[in-house]
Order: C-alpha cells, then structure tokens, then sequence
C-alpha cells in the first residue's frame, strides 16, 4: 500500500512539474511584477482556453499532492 501511494505521488509530482512549466507566464519580469499586479489582482486578464485547463488542473493537482503527501507521512 505504501508504494502504491508513493508511486501515484511522484506521477502526480511530474505531471503537476510539466503543468506549470506549460503555463504561459503572466508578467513581463520585474516590471510586470510591479505593474501587472494590479491586473491580475482586479482580473482584468481572464485565463481562456488551453491556459484555463492548465490552470485548474494545476489546483486540481496540486491538492492531490498534498493529500498524497499527508497519507504516506502517515504510513512513514
């Protein structure tokens, strides 16, 4: 059972690696950081399409790896 779970934290641990490297980057560096906050904190930049199933997956992913990770700190 524990390699089970260890097994299905490292594809999920990959897979959410290749999901955020495929994401489109929001700002323009460290001037996008000081004037696109505003931007993505008022949403006037709505994620469509491809961007939007990669970010939802990157949540989705992103609790399953957490969970994964606190059921086999629990069977360590």
């Amino acid at each position: 059972m524990y390699t089970l779970f260890v097994t299905l934290l490292v594809i999920v641990s990959i897979a959410l690696i290749v999901v955020v490297l495929l994401q489109s980057g929001k700002s323009a560096g460290l001037s996008g950081a000081i004037s696109g906050g505003a931007e993505q904190l008022f949403g006037k930049q709505k994620a469509r399409g491809l961007d939007l199933v990669l970010h939802r997956a990157t949540i989705v992913l992103s609790v399953v790896f957490f969970i994964l990770t606190i059921i086999v700190a629990y069977f360590l």
